[in-house]
């Protein structure tokens, strides 16, 4: 029985497999040891009911947040202690990112989700150019990066007068609460994004319009475009920014010359079959 798990901020999917069989697919909440604490992950693989008295022969979890050995290590204590007898590999989402989108020819592959990554991926050795800054410093083209320029403009009062209007009757935000939940509040980028939910509502307006564009745009120029490359190699997208606004992404792309490959919202169905096929050498 094998486990594989992919987990982002906000959401980790997960499938179990037996005998070249899904058995098992669920959710839950996300798994990210920068904002986890190894008492939190491990709480949370022990109330998964999908696991009770299942022994897994080995795990796969990829995480955002697990860029280093040290924070990979977080969810590695956990696992051994909800699961001393499985044995596991933990990495990087954006690993998964790119065996998910691998076709057999080295390309580039990048998340747009909750936050955003990049890597190359030629089959054997994932690379990347640029460094993944989580919120705070970084995530251009990712949901906390556009959830917080949204509340920048709510609470400056730029927002175009529609926009301002719809945003206060739909949340009823005041300063403080906002500052709470940003500066206070666990998960700050998660709260973050969470508000792409009204972007995705009014995703006709000129004023998203030119959000995303622009930071589809500013994502490129720092990730894609540092890859040699990226000119000459297929680039695949995996979240649900890329997926719910992958018109804008195309275009953007286009104007940049790079040529856009696969765009999967939930790419765990494809990360199980690249492990199946590895398992059980199917082609």
């Amino acid at each position: 029985m094998v486990l594989v798990g992919i987990s982002g901020s906000s959401k980790c999917d997960w499938q179990l497999i037996e005998d070249e069989k899904t058995i098992g697919f669920f959710s839950t909440g996300g798994l990210n040891p920068i904002f986890h604490s190894e008492e939190e992950i491990y709480q949370l693989f022990t109330s998964i009911p999908e696991l009770n008295n299942k022994h897994m022969e080995v795990a796969y979890i990829y995480s955002a947040g697990c860029g280093s050995k040290n924070f990979q290590n977080v969810i590695s204590r956990a696992f051994t202690r909800a699961f001393p007898k499985s044995q596991y590999y933990v990495n990087h989402d954006i690993v998964a990112s790119a065996l998910a989108t691998y076709e057999g020819v080295g390309s580039i592959s990048c998340i747009l989700g909750t936050g955003s990554n990049a890597c190359y991926f030629d089959g054997d050795i994932v690379r990347q150019e640029t460094p993944a800054l989580d919120y705070v410093l970084g995530d251009e083209g990712g949901g906390s990066s556009y959830g917080r320029q949204l509340l920048h403009a709510y609470l400056y009062k730029t927002l175009p007068k529609d926009l301002d209007a719809a945003f206060t009757e739909q949340f009823h935000l005041t300063k403080d609460e906002i500052l709470e939940n940003v500066y206070m509040k666990p998960y700050p980028n998660v709260y973050l994004a969470s508000f792409m939910k009204f972007i995705q509502e009014h995703k006709e307006h000129p004023y998203f319009i030119e959000m995303i564009t622009r930071g589809m745009g500013e994502f490129m120029d720092l990730y894609i475009t540092k890859f040699s490359k990226y000119e000459s190699v297929k680039t695949h997208f995996t979240g649900s920014i890329a997926y719910f606004f992958s018109d804008i992404l195309k275009e953007v792309a286009k104007g940049k010359g790079i040529e856009v490959g696969k765009i999967i919202k939930e790419p765990i169905n494809d990360l199980v079959q690249y492990h199946l096929n590895k398992r059980y050498n199917l082609s």
